[in-house]
């Protein structure tokens, strides 16, 4: 169980943004089981957006626990709905991870991810300062701003080093410039108006219930098919894997126990290249569902991406040193648990893409 005791006098009122997205809401399932936090789920319920697992732990919990978790929809680019949001909430402890991430999308439409990610943080910095402001001398000494970030921010490395919190800003893409955006809003209102913050930036996450527009689902799911699995470029863009219950551990120790004001780069400690995984992915398919012919056949070098960063890896030295958090879930380990649930699940796989418009073609082309 997580022991909020130690941080808080009664159980705390804990916001998650965007927790119908992936990682929010494995955060929200992990807090239902292992609190007696009240939790509120604030999300705009956009494309890829999907209530089925939290929904699912609810189920499994008995009534008096359910009861702890409210969704509400909100989009935070709207002011005065994220200002009336946060006022009824009253939060001990937001986690701010609603965003736009994907970006292909990004290259499509840039617009979105500006109002999502640059203004939405921007409205949701100023609602929980007016609310901080207003809180009782204990609970303001406990009240945290928990801002979750990407590696993306950083920009592209070469085939040595890795990221860490004082690593320059360089983002390639529109996707990572809204997010790096937002790294520095967050940061400005620690500076300026002493809003107590945490800022965590980590690498490629995956596992279960990721919406199937990302590496792993996607070629998941085409190899299922029978139809060709995407390669950009030469496959050998290298990125590092985290997985989403490890990311979870981690966000909840900068958190609980981070420095006011600090940053934390949380990495997986496993870097793959694309060609990598894609045939990981097809070799454990071969085992675990076999075809008359190997996956692999099925491998499709395209076109490269826009302006695609070459390598990102993290060094979580820090995270691990003051906060004694470190990933748990091999790579390997993490990928055979995550393709066999999505071998169980298919019937959520073709739910959200259905819901969503979404059949599996390639986006941000231009």
């Amino acid at each position: 169980m997580i022991d909020l005791n130690s941080y808080f006098q009664e159980p705390p009122r804990i916001l998650v943004t965007g927790g119908a997205g992936f990682i929010g809401g494995a955060l929200i399932r992990k807090l239902l089981k292992e609190t007696q936090a009240k939790i509120f789920n604030l999300d705009k319920l956009g494309y890829a957006s999907d209530l089925s697992g939290i929904e699912k732990t609810l189920f499994s919990l008995d009534n008096q626990d359910s009861n702890r978790y409210q969704f509400i929809k909100v989009d935070l680019s709207k002011i005065d709905t994220t200002l009336d949001a946060i006022k009824s909430i009253s939060p001990d402890l937001i986690f701010h991870l609603a965003a736009e991430s994907h970006v292909d999308r990004s290259i499509d439409n840039p617009i979105t991810f500006l109002e999502s990610n640059v203004i939405g943080t921007y409205n949701l910095l100023n609602a929980a300062r007016c609310h901080w402001d207003r809180l009782p001398k204990t609970r303001k000494a406990t009240f945290r701003f928990h801002h979750i970030s990407t590696d993306e921010v950083f920009g592209s490395l070469g085939d040595h080093g890795r990221f860490s919190e004082s690593s320059p800003y360089d983002p390639r893409s529109p996707y990572s410039a809204s997010k790096a955006a937002s790294d520095h809003f967050v940061s400005a209102w620690n500076h300026t108006y002493g809003l107590p913050v945490v800022i965590t930036n980590c690498s490629n996450n995956y596992g279960p219930w990721q919406f199937p527009e990302k590496l792993i689902p996607v070629v998941i799911l085409k190899a299922l098919e029978g139809e060709s699995i995407p390669l950009y470029g030469d496959g050998k863009n290298v990125r590092d894997w985290l997985y989403v219950e490890d990311h979870v551990d981690g966000l909840l120790c900068a958190a609980l126990s981070g420095k006011i004001g600090g940053k934390y780069c949380i990495g997986g400690n496993s870097e793959q290249s694309n060609k990598q995984v894609v045939e990981k992915i097809c070799f454990l398919l071969d085992e675990m569902m076999p075809s008359n012919n190997s996956y692999t056949s099925l491998i499709e070098y395209v076109k490269d991406r826009p302006g695609h960063d070459y390598r990102y890896a993290i060094n979580p030295k820090l995270i691990n040193d003051e906060l004694n958090w470190s990933p748990s879930i091999d790579f390997e380990i993490g990928l055979r648990k995550t393709i066999a649930w999505y071998l169980e699940n298919l019937d959520w796989c073709n739910f959200v893409l259905s819901k969503s418009g979404y059949s599996g073609e390639r986006l941000g082309r231009n």
